[in-house]
C-alpha cells in the first residue's frame, strides 16, 4: 500500500507545482500587465464624463459667439501660427471683448484642465492683445483654475496614470513633501516660481501626496506670476520672438531660481535651528 501512497503524493505535488507555474507571472507578462492602460473602467468613464462636458459647454460658447472666419480659429502650434492667429483676432476682441474673454478663458481652463499642450502660446496670445496688466490676470486667472480644475481631476482619476506615467518621480515628490510638511507652502512656492518640476506633473501629483487645495490654490496663485509676466511681457513683442525657448534664456532662469531661493529660505532657517 505504500507505492500507491508516494505515487498520490508524489502527483500531489506536481499539481501543485503545475499550479504555483500559472499563478506566477513570467517577467514578459509582468511587464505586459504594467504597460496596460492604468485606468478602470468606471475610471475611464468619470474621466470621459468630465471631459465630454467640458466639450459641450465649449462648444456652446463656440457656436453662440458672433460670426467670424471660423477655419482660422484654431489652437496655435506654433509662432507663425500664434501671429496669424493675433492678426485675425485683434479686431474681433475690439469689436466683441466679453465673448472673445469668455472663450479665451474657457479655451485656455479646458486646455489646462486636460493637460493639453499649448498653454503657452495662449499665454502669449494674452500680452499680444491685451497688454501687460490686463494680460497677466488673464493668464493667471486661467492657469490658476485649471491647475485648480486638473487638480480635482486626479484627486477623482490620477492615481493609476501618475504611478504609470512617473513612477519614479512620484516617489521622489512624496519623499521631499513628507520633509517639508511644516513648511509646505514655501516649498510649493518654489516648485511654481522655478523649473524643478512641470506644472503638469505638479498638477497631477498634488492630491496624490495629500497637499492640501488651499496650500496648492494659494501657491499656484502665486507662484505663477514671476513666469506668466515674463511670457505676457514677451508676447507684447511677438513680432521679435523667434522662438518659445528664447523666453526663458539663462538669465531668466537665474532670476526664476533666484526668487524661488528666497521664499525658499524662511524652510531652511527652521531647519537649520531645529538641528542646532
Amino acid at each position: 500500500m505504500a507505492a500507491p501512497r508516494s505515487v498520490v503524493v508524489e502527483a500531489g505535488s506536481w499539481v501543485l507545482d503545475r499550479d504555483e507555474e500559472k499563478n506566477s507571472d513570467s517577467p514578459s507578462e509582468k511587464k505586459l500587465k504594467a504597460d496596460r492602460f492604468p485606468l478602470s473602467r468606471w475610471e475611464f468613464a468619470a474621466a470621459l464624463g468630465v471631459f465630454l462636458v467640458f466639450s459641450t459647454g465649449l462648444m456652446c460658447i463656440y457656436l453662440t459667439m458672433p460670426a467670424a472666419e471660423y477655419e482660422l480659429l484654431k489652437l496655435p502650434r506654433t509662432l507663425s501660427d500664434l501671429r496669424s492667429l493675433k492678426d485675425h483676432l485683434a479686431i474681433y476682441a475690439q469689436s466683441h471683448p466679453a465673448k472673445f474673454i469668455l472663450g479665451y478663458c474657457s479655451t485656455y481652463i479646458f486646455m489646462q484642465t486636460f493637460m493639453i499642450p499649448g498653454t503657452i502660446f495662449m499665454s502669449l496670445l494674452a500680452g499680444a492683445l491685451f497688454g501687460v496688466v490686463r494680460g497677466l490676470f488673464l493668464v493667471v486667472f486661467n492657469a490658476t483654475a485649471g491647475a485648480s480644475s486638473c487638480y480635482f481631476l486626479s484627486k477623482l482619476i490620477g492615481r493609476p496614470i501618475v504611478n504609470w506615467l512617473w513612477p519614479e518621480k512620484l516617489r521622489y515628490f512624496q519623499s521631499e513633501i513628507a520633509k517639508r510638511r511644516e513648511k509646505l507652502l514655501n516649498y510649493m512656492l518654489f516648485l511654481r516660481v522655478t523649473p524643478s518640476l512641470p506644472n503638469l506633473f505638479i498638477n497631477l501629483a498634488s492630491p496624490i501626496v495629500d497637499i492640501p487645495f488651499h496650500i496648492f490654490f494659494l501657491a499656484t496663485l502665486v507662484g505663477l506670476v514671476p513666469a506668466s509676466y515674463i511670457t505676457v511681457r514677451a508676447g507684447i513683442a511677438l513680432g521679435e520672438l523667434k522662438s518659445v525657448k528664447d523666453l526663458y534664456d539663462l538669465k531668466t532662469l537665474v532670476m526664476l531660481f533666484l526668487i524661488g531661493s528666497i521664499l525658499l529660505l524662511p524652510a531652511i532657517l527652521k531647519r537649520k535651528r531645529v538641528y542646532e
